[in-house]
């Protein structure tokens, strides 16, 4: 049961009259499940309502008068019409919010207050809520800090056990959890991830190395618990329901235990790391895994000092988050905004944004390419940008920007180039077929659209190709 509580009440109505007759109201129905008190919005911010909200741990919402007054309301009164333009402000709210009428409106002095019950699942309330979304918010993957001290072996079941609760496809719940405490295993676990890390090192241009050489990728050895988390492809047998089509969602659910567990030890005051500096098999081959299981998280777990208040990458200027407006697309792709903003092209938000001077200091090269062309692959600072329909194959090194349309290669090219921005770039040298295709052409604009909205500059140029 969702509830509502719809509140009409004269200026200056003390909390004390409020609640009383709130608490008449709510007699006999479950009071934690008021999701919101609706109100007429002239007496939105009155204390006694605020106050009333928050006691129940719901969240105040204002109604428009105008609104008010087109719900038809079983028990009308002449006087409050006339003087606030609705026959019962308490109804008529609880109505207005979509919600059955289950108490009508019982009166004090100066206050009115009426209960609906609304056709869905009741939330969390309103503190619980918070603290949720708090999680969400303070996750972060730890790398320094960690202190020296055992973890419970209660607070670590309890963790185990949210992990396992993860969603999986067909219940088929293809996880493991390895636990590796042993420091001679996690000594070999860490000469792999550093000889992958020198390697990577070693593929930067200079100056992203440079920013990299301050990074720190793991926290193998300083804490006193790792954890392996493993796929089983084929668990379940053949007919798991739901993976005949994507097959991939067998991975997709061993990672959402992953967040789960992620999210658990926050909670618990722990700290998390993920290690993604090795290749999978020689990680496999040290912790001696069967050959049918893959290894698809290693976890570096333990108390930490503190939670930094921003991730590690964004405090270093390694990387920026991107904006969650350029991520929600409204009906068709490329329609962009949040929830009850007007949708917009990110081309169009670009042409709109004041010209940013460039602040970034990575210098990378673009090639927009008509077919997968690689020779520029070379050089470390390359990126190929292939537009052909064709897909390329699989390389960091070449993007495949398949445009449907010149337009639609535009908008690649702002989205590209931004992307890049908060990648710390802050100069672009781009080359492009001569004669190439409009399509090309379009990414090329989009580029240079892209580079002045965000502060990145983008030079341009051809190749003779």
């Amino acid at each position: 049961m969702t509830l509502v509580l719809g509140v009409g009440l004269r200026q200056g109505t003390s909390y004390d009259e409020l609640r009383a007759l709130a608490d008449t109201a709510l007699a006999g129905l479950p009071r934690d499940e008021v999701l919101q008190v609706v109100t007429v919005d002239s007496k939105a911010s009155e204390p006694a309502v605020a106050r009333l909200a928050s006691e129940l741990g719901a969240s105040v919402v204002a109604a428009p008068a105008g609104e008010l007054a087109l719900q038809d309301v079983p028990t009308p009164s002449a006087a409050v019409e006339a003087h606030v333009g609705s026959a019962s402000v308490a109804e008529a709210a609880v109505l207005l919010a979509g919600a059955s009428l289950v108490v009508p409106k019982q009166r004090s002095a100066g206050a009115t207050v009426a209960v609906g019950r609304l056709p869905f699942a009741a939330p969390y309330p309103l503190g619980e809520r918070e603290v949720v979304h708090r999680v969400l918010a303070e996750r972060r993957d730890i790398r320094r800090g960690f202190v020296d001290r055992p973890i419970a072996d209660d607070v670590l079941t309890r963790v185990l056990a949210s992990a396992h609760r993860a969603p999986s496809v067909g219940l088929s719940q293809p996880w493991d959890f390895l636990l590796i405490k042993d420091v001679p295993t996690r000594r070999k676990i860490y000469d792999l991830a550093m000889a992958q890390r020198d390697a990577f090192a070693a593929s930067l241009p200079e100056d992203r190395r440079n920013a990299f050489d301050g990074l720190k990728i793991e926290a193998i050895l300083d804490t006193p618990l790792n954890i392996a988390v493993t796929c089983d492809p084929g668990r379940g047998g053949r007919h798991v329901l739901g993976r005949h089509a994507d097959p991939r969602t067998t991975w997709f659910s061993a990672a959402i235990a992953v967040q789960n567990l992620w999210l658990a030890t926050r909670a618990e005051g722990l700290g998390v790391g993920w290690v993604s500096f090795f290749e999978p098999a020689e990680v496999s081959a040290v912790l001696d895994l069967p050959g049918h299981v893959e290894l698809v998280g290693y976890l570096c777990v333990g108390h930490v000092e503190a939670f930094p208040e921003t991730p590690e990458l964004v405090q270093s200027g390694w990387a920026s988050r991107r904006p969650l407006s350029w991520t929600v697309h409204h009906d068709s792709w490329g329609q962009r905004g949040l929830p009850g903003a007007p949708a917009s092209s990110i081309a169009d938000d670009a042409r709109t944004a004041p010209q940013v001077i460039p602040v970034g200091v990575q210098r990378i090269e673009i090639v927009v390419a008509d077919t997968p062309e690689t020779a520029a692959l070379g050089r470390a600072e390359a990126l190929v940008v292939c537009v052909d329909s064709v897909k390329p194959d699989w390389n960091f090194g070449v993007l495949w920007r398949p445009a449907r349309s010149v337009d639609e290669a535009v908008e690649h090219g702002v989205e590209l180039v931004r992307d890049l921005g908060l990648q710390g770039v802050g100069r672009i040298e781009v080359s492009q077929p001569a004669g190439g295709l409009a399509i090309a052409q379009g990414l090329v604009r989009g580029l240079e659209l892209g580079g002045r909205a965000c502060g990145v500059a983008v030079v341009s140029g051809e190749l003779g190709l």
